[in-house]
């Protein structure tokens, strides 16, 4: 349930709210406002519970949350949240792109791509440095090598570096050289996991499932936040359907559905939603156009020899064009991507 405070309520009388909640075994979430200032009760809602709190000092009403994904929905947090990814706000007026190889390969791979996807406007640096693949006999990723080697392009370039985390157990080590911490589509539902990136502070990407609903997907970040962590960011990556001619659907009704019902920000990955690279830029400006708060693209060098994923990477020329596309379309709805402030 949420507790709204009175207009101007004094900072004790919210206080002893809180204290009175907490007695009453719930676990409390502070959210103030130029007008209000709510607190989010989570706990038993039994009648005679509300009824005390409806009588004490300060409170002007108690509402009931309907939906099952109290942290994540908007009942509680009404106004959209914003991420920070190092000096990267993920959630605000700019569009922001993650880009980079599907896997970290080499050293001088990564580094030959951050290189152009950093002179191309990219504010974060993508790569895999553990790779859950379908098949045992894929390409696993470098592990802690490719790790050493983000950093390392994170010193040459400058950008965060945000990369998948697969095992709870490797939460700590991935923590130290990430900037962020990508849960992939299959670890979506991996709850031990999610409570394990919610015990770190660092922020979270969370993709969608292959066959996951929206509440469901909603539901997994609700398992990060209770956790302790609220530094989330969803992404849509396509789901799996009947259709053979693309990898996965791509579902930007994702993104309008998630911007009504949460207030954490989005990001659309249109490589993995489409799995062609000539997909990926239709998509790219279809999901900018839909509202989405940033972009996950796919770059290499040289995709005809990547070890993972190189039929839906872009080349680096490739990707300088849906830059620049992306830049006018962006301005067009009154946002910005990279240097193109809009007037």
């Amino acid at each position: 349930m949420i507790v709204v405070m009175e207009h101007k309520a004094s900072q004790e009388l919210v206080d002893a709210v809180t204290v009175r909640l907490k007695q009453l075994g719930f676990d409390t979430h502070l959210s103030v406002g130029v007008e209000r200032t709510i607190i989010g009760a989570i706990g038993e809602k039994r009648p005679e519970y509300i009824e005390q709190l409806a009588a004490m000092p300060g409170v002007e009403k108690i509402v009931p949350i309907l939906k099952p994904f109290k942290l994540a929905g908007r009942e509680f947090h009404s106004e959209p949240s914003q991420v920070r990814v190092g000096d990267v706000i993920i959630g605000g007026e700019e569009i922001v792109v993650m880009a980079g190889p599907c896997a970290v390969e080499s050293e001088e791979q990564l580094l030959e791509t951050a290189r152009e996807v950093k002179k191309n406007g990219a504010h974060i640096l993508r790569g895999g440095a553990f790779k859950p693949r379908t098949s045992p006999y894929s390409f696993q990723g470098l592990e802690e090598d490719g790790l050493r080697i983000l950093a390392a392009a994170r010193r040459e370039t400058g950008l965060p570096v945000v990369t998948e985390i697969v095992n709870p157990r490797d939460v700590e080590l991935v923590a130290q050289y990430a900037d962020m911490l990508q849960v992939g589509a299959r670890n979506m539902q991996n709850f031990t996991l999610l409570r394990e990136v919610g015990k770190c502070q660092k922020p979270v990407l969370l993709k969608r499932g292959l066959a996951a609903t929206v509440e469901e997907w909603l539901m997994a970040a609700e398992y990060i936040i209770s956790s302790g962590n609220d530094n989330v960011v969803l992404c849509e990556r396509g789901i799996r359907t009947y259709e053979t001619g693309t990898r996965n659907t791509l579902d930007l009704s994702a993104v309008p559905a998630i911007k009504h019902y949460s207030h954490l920000p989005i990001i659309v990955d249109p490589s993995h939603g489409t799995g062609r690279w000539r997909y990926v830029l239709p998509m790219a400006r279809a999901a900018i156009a839909a509202g989405a708060d940033g972009l996950m693209i796919e770059v290499h060098c040289r995709p005809e020899e990547a070890l993972s994923d190189g039929a839906q990477s872009l080349t680096p020329m490739n990707f300088q064009q849906l830059m620049e596309e992306t830049k006018v379309l962006a301005q067009a709805i009154g946002r910005k991507i990279g240097s193109l402030t809009v007037v």
